[in-house]
């Protein structure tokens, strides 16, 4: 009995030597499980990174190509500073001024860049920063405003047959219909010394107060009145304080001074059974809504809505309440830069910047554009005889910062943001 206890000690400690081998034999099976099946996924990530590298060589094999076709670009075609004449209908377009982050108010510099882009006159990223191109427009022309001669400066490839590559890329409302080499610091905006606007609008305007304007085509204006309409207009020649013809301008502004040099109204003309006139005003500048608050002021004494006395008195310093003409007629026609063309102008490297070759091209753009579309719209949806009829609402009589009709309040405040010069 005593003898069996160091055999069955001894077959104990035997099997727990193979019990703990054994176990040493499962934990090393399943580390050597464990690698093998690690191996497929270092030879996936190995895969994975050297796909990565090829990617990456491959995309940086394409930037130098970009960058390269970039630089022959630039060789061939060098940026240089020019001008563009531009012509375009106003009618659907919130101004002519780009408003980033807005691409719901459609401006007519949205349609340009697009177009620049497109045709390689100008690289991609120009077009998220104007600055990158120096660009500049003479004027910023107010929400549905046209123009027969706006001028633009910037840089630009000269790209072979460029004005005709711009306005495949443009729609049939905007016309590029010049380009002129200028001096590297140009600034269409700073360089011009005035602007010539015309306002084409239905003689019906001057009627009488008292007029039936239910049937605007049988209306004709006399002789007399369009000389007293002149005489009025001639009123506004030379320097004025007309801080009642904008928004948000005090009577002390310097900046409320403008220079008038020219204003008046042709003789009328029939078009589509209607009678239409157009007045011509030239100045240095103009503030937002001026123009448009000029004319409107000697159409509410026309027909008998305010004294004549009223238009001295408006450029004091009294708060007038100055009523606002539609938009549709105004056109910038054209822009003025009589200080460079004498400086540069015969210097024998720099062109004058006139336009007298263009000037077939831009008379046609305005009889198939400009001016069917105002008469058009006018017939149809009749702004001037609407506007007509917000003119009693207004106190020609009151002083200092009397109250003002909250439609016309309303009007302002939609169309901030576009200076007419």
């Amino acid at each position: 009995m005593f003898k069996a206890r160091p055999l069955l000690s001894a077959l104990v400690n035997h099997r727990q030597r193979l019990e703990r081998n054994g176990g040493f034999s499962k934990l090393f099976c399943m580390m050597s499980e464990g690698s093998i099946d690690q191996q497929p996924a270092k030879l996936l990530k190995r895969a994975n990174e050297e796909n990565e590298d090829s990617t990456e060589k491959v995309q940086a094999t394409k930037r130098v190509k970009t960058d390269e076709e970039h630089t022959e670009d630039e060789k061939k075609y060098p940026k240089k500073k020019v001008v563009l004449l531009m012509a375009y209908s106003g009618k659907g377009y919130y101004g002519m001024q780009r408003n980033p982050g807005n691409s719901q108010f459609r401006t007519i510099e949205d349609d340009l860049v697009t177009a620049l882009v497109k045709s390689g006159c100008i690289p991609e990223n120009h077009g998220d920063d104007m600055k990158k191109m120096s660009f500049q427009r003479c004027a910023r022309t107010d929400k549905g405003v046209s123009a027969a001669g706006q001028v633009v400066s910037l840089k630009v490839r000269l790209i072979e047959d460029i004005i005709e590559k711009i306005n495949e890329n443009l729609p049939p409302q905007i016309r590029v219909l010049g380009l002129k080499r200028v001096t590297q610091g140009f600034n269409s905006k700073n360089n011009c010394d005035a602007r010539t606007y015309s306002y084409m609008l239905p003689t019906v305007a001057f009627s009488q107060k008292d007029y039936d304007t239910e049937d605007i085509s049988a209306f004709r204006l006399e002789p007399e009145t369009l000389q007293r309409v002149n005489r009025l207009f001639s009123l506004y020649k030379g320097t004025h304080n007309f801080h009642n013809f904008t928004s948000q301008k005090a009577p002390s502004d310097p900046s409320a001074r403008r220079y008038i040099t020219e204003m008046s109204c042709g003789e009328p003309f029939v078009c589509s059974d209607c009678e239409f006139a157009v007045i011509t005003v030239r100045g240095q500048s103009f503030m937002l809504h001026q123009i448009r608050k000029m004319i409107g002021l000697v159409i509410a004494v026309i027909k008998g809505y305010a004294k004549e006395a009223v238009m001295e008195r408006s450029w004091g310093e009294e708060k007038v309440d100055v009523p606002k003409a539609p938009g549709l007629g105004l056109v910038l026609e054209r822009v003025h830069f009589d200080r460079y063309n004498k400086r540069f102008g015969g210097d024998g490297l720099h062109e004058r910047l006139e336009w007298d070759r263009e000037e077939e091209a831009i008379t046609a753009f305005k009889k198939s554009h400009i001016y069917p579309t105002i008469v058009e719209t006018e017939c149809q949806e009749g702004s001037m005889v609407s506007w007509m009829s917000t003119l009693p609402i207004h106190d020609f009589e009151a002083t200092s910062a009397g109250p003002r009709d909250n439609k016309d309040l309303k009007q302002d405040n939609a169309d901030e943001g576009n200076d007419s010069d």
